[in-house]
């Protein structure tokens, strides 16, 4: 058993004696063996020694927490009084440590510990206060005030919290806040002049600077104005852009102001027009500068002098247009007696579209127009004396074409009303029809004289006057020869019906005509006589119409193919040939009383 050395101790074995002994006499009235009973005793005394164990444990343990508790508070006392720079301050010393308890230790450092944690306290707050003012007044002037909170201040415990570092914040405190009193001057001035230019420009003053940055606009109690360098380059490009703006605006408007007045001249707009924008007119004799009220060189008031203008270059260009249409058909109106092709470029489409799109000014428009009537009234006195042998020319091919006419007719020589008057103008359109080769041979000559003189093709409604003049004397040529073969078939058959009336001893009987109007074509004229309605022939026929300007004229698209046509085919030799056979078949085998028919 464990000794025993205080009183307590003593008590303790007197108890646990008495206990023993109980206990033995338990096991005797039991009838334990001695085996067991010394079993049951080293049980005990193992456990006795593992209370003891524990208990011993436990106190070196509370022994150990004491003097960590101890070195902690020292520690503290110690980081304190580095933090706040208090060197004079009292503290144990290692032989005060050595004779003290740790309980004693522990109970002389804590006050200490209190005292300067509160005086800490105070500090911190003096740092906090100097450090937000500092970091508010950096904030503003780095332009990064979104991104302060308390952030900086929670570490302020693990640094130097000394009066020499307070002293240092306060210093940085005051040139902070003159350099903050220095840039909210000069964001003054700019916000100053940013909101004059904005009045005269018409601009919502504050979306121009809270587009800088919306400190600048704030309203705020709470908001800080941002005094940075980005804001204060913004703000100046800010005047530098409004300036330009006021610059460019100015000249726009003075010259629309310029124009409209020259357009209320031209246009001779009354009074009441002028006044409606007598509030901007008078900008006119002043400079730049000296444009100080509001809303002048507004958009709005530019759009509507701009609309005004519009609506009067609109008006003025409809009656340029009007103008330009007049010039337009007076120049057409010439060419077409002339028979000479208008220029397409100013062709009324085409100038109206020009002029719509606004590619084209109307003046110059009208001065190439009038440019073109001289020129073409020019051309056309160049052009008057083959003029007058092209109508010439027409007249006598209208007077072969009657006499053609006059000719067809078998009743031509009656004695009916007005038929002394046929014959005259026969014999005169014999004359004229006479000298038809001469005019067209002259015609040609004189046309391959203008062009050589001009220097270009002498046309007569787009087309070369010399080809088509070529073409008429081919078509004669073929129309000549036409009447050759139809008078040597008509020989022919006259021969047959000869020999068949000497064969057969009877002759045809008289084809019936009928009534005279209707054989013949003609009618009757304001003087009583005759005159053959014109009619068209086939290409075919011995009386084939000839090609005239006039009948060029009206068929231009088709004039290629009509002279493919001629050239290929100028005579129907197979048509002729089987007229011929036809006509000495029906003849011979035909009955005594049928009278040959004549095909024409």
């Amino acid at each position: 058993m464990l000794a025993m050395g205080s009183p307590t101790s003593g008590r303790t074995s007197t108890t646990c004696n008495t206990l023993l002994r109980e206990l033995q006499q338990i096991w005797i009235d039991i009838g334990e063996s001695e085996v067991d009973k010394d079993r049951m005793l080293l049980e005990l005394e193992r456990e006795c020694l593992e209370v003891y164990r524990r208990k011993v444990n436990e106190a070196a343990n509370a022994k150990a927490r004491l003097h960590q508790s101890a070195a902690a508070k020292e520690a503290e006392l110690a980081t304190l009084m580095a933090s706040l720079g208090e060197h004079n301050l009292h503290s144990p010393t290692q032989m005060e440590k050595k004779a003290a308890s740790l309980k004693e230790q522990i109970a002389y450092v804590t006050p200490l510990v209190e005292d300067l944690k509160l005086k800490k306290e105070e500090r911190v707050k003096q740092f906090v206060e100097l450090k937000a003012q500092i970091d508010k007044i950096t904030a503003e002037v780095s332009g990064y005030s979104h991104l302060i909170n308390a952030a900086s201040s929670l570490n302020l415990e693990e640094q130097d919290l000394s009066l020499r570092k307070l002293t240092e914040y306060q210093t940085e405190l005051q040139t902070l806040q003159k350099e903050k009193s220095e840039r909210l001057h000069v964001v003054l001035e700019y916000v100053n002049e940013v909101h004059s230019l904005c009045g005269v420009l018409g601009l919502d003053f504050g979306k121009t600077v809270g587009d800088v940055h919306p400190s600048l606009h704030g309203t705020g109690v709470e908001q800080s104005t941002n005094i940075s360098d980005s804001t204060l380059e913004g703000l100046e490009r800010t005047v530098l852009k409004l300036k330009t703006e006021r610059k460019v605006r100015f000249q726009k408007l003075k010259d629309t102001v310029a124009s409209l007045s020259e357009l209320w001249n031209l246009m001779g707009s009354t009074k009441e027009e002028r006044s409606n924008f007598s509030r901007t007119t008078w900008i006119r004799g002043l400079s730049e500068m000296e444009i100080l009220e509001p809303g002048v060189l507004s958009t709005e008031n530019i759009e509507q002098l701009s609309a005004e203008v519009e609506r009067l270059n609109k008006l003025k260009a409809s009656r340029m247009k009007e103008l330009v249409m007049k010039k337009r058909s007076e120049l057409e109106d010439i060419c077409h007696k002339t028979h000479i092709e208008p220029d397409p470029s100013t062709a009324p489409e085409k100038s109206t579209a020009l002029m719509d799109s606004g590619l084209v000014d109307p003046c110059e428009l009208l001065a190439n127009i009038e440019a073109q009537i001289s020129k073409t009234k020019d051309e056309a006195l160049s052009r008057k004396e083959i003029m007058d042998k092209i109508e010439r020319w027409l007249s006598a091919c209208e007077e072969e074409n009657w006499l053609e006419e006059y000719s067809q007719d078998h009743t031509r020589y009656s004695a009916g009303r007005g038929a002394h008057v046929n014959l005259k103008r026969a014999e005169r359109a014999r004359i004229t029809v006479n000298k038809i080769p001469a005019i067209v041979d002259s015609l040609i000559s004189k046309t391959h004289a203008w062009e050589d003189e001009k220097q270009k093709l002498f046309l007569y409604d787009g087309i070369r006057l010399v080809s088509i003049l070529e073409d008429y004397k081919l078509a004669r040529q073929q129309k000549e020869e036409e009447k050759r073969r139809y008078k040597d078939q008509k020989k022919l058959q006259d021969l047959l019906l000869i020999e068949k009336e000497a064969m057969y001893g009877s002759k045809p009987s008289p084809r019936r005509t009928s009534s005279f109007r209707k054989a013949n074509g003609y009618h009757a004229n304001g003087n009583g006589s005759m005159t053959p309605t014109p009619r068209r022939k086939s290409s075919g026929s011995p009386n084939a119409e000839l090609l005239t300007p006039r009948s060029y004229s009206g068929h231009q698209n088709g004039y290629f193919k009509e002279m493919r046509r001629l050239n290929t085919a100028p005579l129907n030799f197979v048509a002729i040939a089987k007229e011929d056979t036809i006509s000495f078949s029906s003849v011979c085998g035909s009955e005594p009383e049928s009278p040959p028919q004549v095909r024409t």
